[in-house]
């Protein structure tokens, strides 16, 4: 029976990138590297099938997809749904904001988009 050795795992996870007003959220799945002793290697995810044999001996990867898969079912809240957390930490920095800076005060910024009946 050949032995399975992992040398990678990483948890499912979203990149988030700031843009011009507002941020992007990139899903990145989960995935496990792993090598053999036959020296092969293989990299698998939770859309990998289950039936995955190592290509140079044939001992049976599936139960990592599993594992992944399970995994997957049980990652926290704040990590499959980060938006959510980052309104929160927006409308804090509001309230933040609008104490540190009064309407009216010189530091304030003016909302140039703001309607305006000067015209």
């Amino acid at each position: 029976m050949s032995m399975v050795q992992i040398i990678e795992r990483v948890q499912a996870h979203y990149e988030t990138r700031e843009v011009p007003f507002g941020k992007t959220y990139e899903w990145h799945p989960a995935y496990v590297a792993l090598e053999c002793d036959c020296g092969e290697k293989a990299t698998l995810s939770a859309t990998s099938s289950t039936t995955t044999t190592c290509r140079g001996c044939g001992a049976d990867l599936g139960t990592f997809v599993y594992e992944i898969r399970e995994s997957q079912g049980r990652l926290p809240d704040k990590l499959t749904h980060p938006w959510s957390y980052d309104a929160e930490e927006r409308a804090q920095q509001h309230h933040h904001d609008e104490a540190a800076y009064p309407k009216g005060g010189p530091w304030r910024y003016n909302d140039i988009t703001a309607a305006s009946n000067e015209e």
